[in-house]
Protein backbone atom coordinates (compact mmCIF):
# COMPACT_ATOMS: atom_id res chain seq x y z
CA UNK A 1 0.00 0.00 0.00
CA UNK A 2 2.67 2.41 1.34
CA UNK A 3 4.65 1.93 -2.36
CA UNK A 4 1.50 1.99 -4.36
CA UNK A 5 1.38 5.67 -2.55
CA UNK A 6 5.06 6.92 -3.35
CA UNK A 7 4.66 5.40 -6.82
CA UNK A 8 1.44 7.93 -6.95
CA UNK A 9 2.54 10.99 -5.49
CA UNK A 10 6.10 10.96 -7.13
CA UNK A 11 6.51 12.82 -10.51
CA UNK A 12 5.04 10.08 -13.18
CA UNK A 13 7.92 8.92 -15.32
CA UNK A 14 5.95 5.78 -16.70
CA UNK A 15 2.74 6.79 -18.02
CA UNK A 16 0.88 5.75 -14.37
CA UNK A 17 -2.53 7.95 -14.80
CA UNK A 18 -3.61 8.22 -11.33
CA UNK A 19 0.04 10.00 -10.78
CA UNK A 20 -0.80 11.65 -13.62
CA UNK A 21 -3.77 13.10 -12.21
CA UNK A 22 -2.20 14.01 -8.69
CA UNK A 23 0.37 16.25 -10.54
CA UNK A 24 -1.85 17.80 -12.40
CA UNK A 25 -4.14 18.39 -9.14
CA UNK A 26 -1.01 19.75 -6.90
CA UNK A 27 -0.12 21.97 -9.59
CA UNK A 28 -3.40 23.66 -9.82
CA UNK A 29 -3.37 23.79 -6.14
CA UNK A 30 -0.07 25.49 -5.90
CA UNK A 31 -1.56 27.73 -8.60
CA UNK A 32 -4.27 28.91 -6.68
CA UNK A 33 -2.99 29.10 -3.77
CA UNK A 34 -0.87 32.30 -5.53
CA UNK A 35 -3.74 33.93 -6.73
CA UNK A 36 -4.66 35.62 -3.26
CA UNK A 37 -1.43 37.64 -3.39
CA UNK A 38 -2.16 39.49 -6.08
CA UNK A 39 -4.36 41.28 -4.46
CA UNK A 40 -3.89 43.14 -1.47
CA UNK A 41 -7.56 42.83 0.51
CA UNK A 42 -8.52 39.68 1.70
CA UNK A 43 -12.23 38.14 1.18
CA UNK A 44 -13.89 34.83 1.87
CA UNK A 45 -13.11 33.24 -1.59
CA UNK A 46 -9.65 33.91 -0.87
CA UNK A 47 -9.73 32.33 2.60
CA UNK A 48 -11.52 29.27 1.45
CA UNK A 49 -8.60 28.77 -1.75
CA UNK A 50 -6.42 28.94 1.31
CA UNK A 51 -8.29 26.44 3.75
CA UNK A 52 -8.59 24.20 0.98
CA UNK A 53 -5.36 24.59 -0.80
CA UNK A 54 -2.85 23.76 2.77
CA UNK A 55 -5.19 20.91 3.25
CA UNK A 56 -3.90 19.40 0.00
CA UNK A 57 -0.19 20.52 0.93
CA UNK A 58 -0.31 19.00 4.72
CA UNK A 59 -2.28 15.42 3.02
CA UNK A 60 1.16 15.80 0.40
CA UNK A 61 3.20 16.50 3.14
CA UNK A 62 2.31 13.84 5.30
CA UNK A 63 1.94 11.25 2.67
CA UNK A 64 6.08 12.26 1.27
CA UNK A 65 6.74 11.65 5.63
CA UNK A 66 5.12 8.30 4.91
CA UNK A 67 7.10 7.11 2.29
CA UNK A 68 10.41 8.51 3.20
CA UNK A 69 12.07 5.30 2.81
CA UNK A 70 11.43 4.14 -0.72
CA UNK A 71 12.68 8.15 -1.45
CA UNK A 72 15.80 8.16 0.96
CA UNK A 73 16.36 4.03 1.19
CA UNK A 74 17.60 4.56 4.49
CA UNK A 75 15.53 2.30 6.69
CA UNK A 76 13.57 3.47 9.50
CA UNK A 77 16.29 7.03 9.29
CA UNK A 78 15.17 8.30 6.54
CA UNK A 79 11.35 9.16 8.40
CA UNK A 80 13.89 10.82 10.86
CA UNK A 81 15.70 12.78 8.15
CA UNK A 82 13.40 13.79 5.74
CA UNK A 83 11.88 16.33 7.61
CA UNK A 84 15.09 18.12 7.42
CA UNK A 85 15.41 17.49 3.79
CA UNK A 86 15.27 20.71 1.05
CA UNK A 87 12.11 20.13 -0.42
CA UNK A 88 10.58 18.85 3.15
CA UNK A 89 11.63 22.69 4.60
CA UNK A 90 9.89 24.46 1.17
CA UNK A 91 6.65 22.15 1.93
CA UNK A 92 6.35 22.57 5.12
CA UNK A 93 7.16 26.47 4.91
CA UNK A 94 4.71 26.45 2.37
CA UNK A 95 2.06 25.46 5.19
CA UNK A 96 3.18 27.61 8.06
CA UNK A 97 1.19 30.50 6.57
CA UNK A 98 -2.39 28.83 6.31
CA UNK A 99 -1.56 27.62 9.85
CA UNK A 100 -1.55 30.96 11.21
CA UNK A 101 1.52 29.41 13.29
CA UNK A 102 2.95 33.32 12.80
CA UNK A 103 2.06 35.70 15.17
CA UNK A 104 0.62 39.37 14.12
CA UNK A 105 4.13 40.92 15.05
CA UNK A 106 5.40 38.82 11.58
CA UNK A 107 2.67 39.98 9.69
CA UNK A 108 3.54 42.76 10.30
CA UNK A 109 6.59 42.44 8.12
CA UNK A 110 4.63 40.66 5.35
CA UNK A 111 6.60 37.45 6.37
CA UNK A 112 3.15 35.49 5.92
CA UNK A 113 2.65 36.62 2.60
CA UNK A 114 6.27 36.14 1.40
CA UNK A 115 6.29 32.37 3.05
CA UNK A 116 3.42 31.66 0.93
CA UNK A 117 5.54 32.49 -2.65
CA UNK A 118 7.61 29.68 -0.92
CA UNK A 119 4.70 27.49 -2.96
CA UNK A 120 6.00 28.51 -6.29
CA UNK A 121 9.31 26.30 -5.68
CA UNK A 122 6.90 23.12 -5.48
CA UNK A 123 5.75 23.73 -9.26
CA UNK A 124 9.95 22.46 -9.53
CA UNK A 125 8.55 19.02 -8.17
CA UNK A 126 6.08 18.56 -11.02
CA UNK A 127 7.84 20.11 -13.91
CA UNK A 128 10.05 17.98 -16.24
CA UNK A 129 11.01 21.25 -17.98
CA UNK A 130 12.45 23.05 -14.47
CA UNK A 131 14.44 20.05 -13.73
CA UNK A 132 16.20 19.65 -16.78
CA UNK A 133 16.90 23.46 -16.39
CA UNK A 134 18.13 22.12 -12.71
CA UNK A 135 20.62 19.65 -14.79
CA UNK A 136 21.72 22.25 -17.32
CA UNK A 137 23.01 24.62 -15.02
CA UNK A 138 24.28 21.64 -12.38
CA UNK A 139 25.81 20.03 -15.39
CA UNK A 140 27.42 24.08 -16.46
CA UNK A 141 28.20 25.02 -12.99
CA UNK A 142 32.22 25.83 -13.12
CA UNK A 143 31.58 27.55 -16.67
CA UNK A 144 28.39 29.49 -14.97
CA UNK A 145 30.78 30.02 -12.04
CA UNK A 146 33.23 31.28 -13.51
CA UNK A 147 31.32 33.76 -15.27
CA UNK A 148 29.83 35.17 -12.26
CA UNK A 149 33.43 35.65 -10.86
CA UNK A 150 34.20 37.61 -13.93
CA UNK A 151 31.03 39.88 -13.32
CA UNK A 152 31.50 40.18 -9.83
CA UNK A 153 35.09 41.75 -10.06
CA UNK A 154 34.20 43.77 -12.84
CA UNK A 155 31.15 45.41 -10.97
CA UNK A 156 33.42 46.15 -8.43
CA UNK A 157 36.40 47.47 -10.10
CA UNK A 158 33.91 49.97 -11.92
CA UNK A 159 32.10 50.77 -9.21
CA UNK A 160 35.47 51.74 -7.22
CA UNK A 161 36.60 53.62 -10.79
CA UNK A 162 33.15 55.39 -11.00
CA UNK A 163 32.68 56.25 -6.85
CA UNK A 164 36.49 57.94 -6.76
CA UNK A 165 35.86 59.50 -10.26
CA UNK A 166 32.23 61.43 -10.20
CA UNK A 167 31.17 64.17 -7.93
CA UNK A 168 29.09 63.23 -5.12
CA UNK A 169 27.26 66.68 -6.14
CA UNK A 170 26.22 67.18 -9.74
CA UNK A 171 27.78 70.50 -10.43
CA UNK A 172 25.58 71.56 -13.09
CA UNK A 173 22.00 70.27 -10.92
CA UNK A 174 23.40 69.81 -7.70
CA UNK A 175 21.82 67.17 -7.25
CA UNK A 176 23.49 64.08 -5.14
CA UNK A 177 24.91 61.07 -6.96
CA UNK A 178 26.82 58.30 -5.89
CA UNK A 179 26.43 59.41 -2.48
CA UNK A 180 27.87 56.19 -1.16
CA UNK A 181 29.68 53.44 -2.60
CA UNK A 182 27.12 50.79 -2.54
CA UNK A 183 25.00 53.51 -5.17
CA UNK A 184 28.37 53.15 -7.37
CA UNK A 185 27.70 49.07 -7.17
CA UNK A 186 23.78 49.81 -8.06
CA UNK A 187 25.04 51.53 -11.37
CA UNK A 188 27.86 49.37 -12.19
CA UNK A 189 25.39 46.03 -11.67
CA UNK A 190 22.53 47.56 -13.63
CA UNK A 191 24.68 48.89 -16.55
CA UNK A 192 26.73 45.47 -16.77
CA UNK A 193 23.64 44.15 -17.43
CA UNK A 194 22.81 46.18 -19.55
CA UNK A 195 19.46 47.76 -17.91
CA UNK A 196 20.39 51.39 -17.38
CA UNK A 197 17.81 52.20 -15.26
CA UNK A 198 19.06 56.28 -15.86
CA UNK A 199 18.44 57.23 -12.26
CA UNK A 200 22.24 57.57 -11.29
CA UNK A 201 24.06 58.82 -14.70
CA UNK A 202 27.97 60.00 -14.69
CA UNK A 203 28.61 63.56 -15.77
CA UNK A 204 32.35 63.57 -16.08
CA UNK A 205 33.81 62.74 -19.18
CA UNK A 206 35.84 59.27 -17.72
CA UNK A 207 32.82 58.24 -15.62
CA UNK A 208 30.96 58.25 -19.49
CA UNK A 209 33.92 56.43 -20.69
CA UNK A 210 33.79 53.60 -17.99
CA UNK A 211 29.72 53.44 -18.43
CA UNK A 212 30.35 52.75 -22.10
CA UNK A 213 32.69 50.16 -21.70
CA UNK A 214 30.66 48.46 -18.81
CA UNK A 215 27.74 48.21 -21.13
CA UNK A 216 29.40 46.71 -23.84
CA UNK A 217 31.34 44.48 -21.68
CA UNK A 218 27.65 43.58 -20.24
CA UNK A 219 26.67 42.14 -23.44
CA UNK A 220 29.83 39.30 -23.78
CA UNK A 221 28.85 38.87 -19.62
CA UNK A 222 25.40 38.14 -20.29
CA UNK A 223 26.17 36.79 -24.06
CA UNK A 224 28.23 33.75 -22.62
CA UNK A 225 26.48 31.74 -20.00
CA UNK A 226 22.75 32.59 -22.52
CA UNK A 227 24.44 30.42 -25.25
CA UNK A 228 26.32 27.45 -22.79
CA UNK A 229 22.76 26.82 -21.29
CA UNK A 230 21.02 27.28 -24.58
CA UNK A 231 23.36 24.29 -25.83
CA UNK A 232 23.21 22.56 -22.79
CA UNK A 233 19.45 22.85 -22.46
CA UNK A 234 18.97 21.18 -26.18
CA UNK A 235 20.85 18.86 -25.31
CA UNK A 236 19.52 17.89 -22.47
CA UNK A 237 15.87 17.86 -24.60
CA UNK A 238 17.32 15.18 -27.23
CA UNK A 239 18.52 12.69 -24.48
CA UNK A 240 15.20 13.18 -22.43
CA UNK A 241 13.35 12.81 -25.97
CA UNK A 242 15.43 9.67 -26.86
CA UNK A 243 15.16 8.17 -23.46
CA UNK A 244 10.94 8.44 -23.86
CA UNK A 245 11.49 6.38 -27.30
CA UNK A 246 13.28 3.76 -25.84
CA UNK A 247 10.83 3.24 -22.98
CA UNK A 248 8.04 3.46 -25.90
CA UNK A 249 9.60 0.66 -28.08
Amino acid sequence: MRKRVYEIIEQDHRGDKVSHAYDVLMLIAITASIIPLMFVEENAVFRIIEWVTVTFFIIDYLLRWMTADFRMGKGKWSFVLYPFSAWAIIDLLSILPGLSLLGRGFKIFRVTRLLRIMRLFKVIRYSDKIQVLGRVIRKEKKVLLSVLVIAVFYVFLTALIMFNAEPHINPETGVVTFEDFFDALYWATVTLTTVGYGDLCPVTDIGRCVSMLSSLFGVAIIALPSGVITASYLDELRASKKVETENID
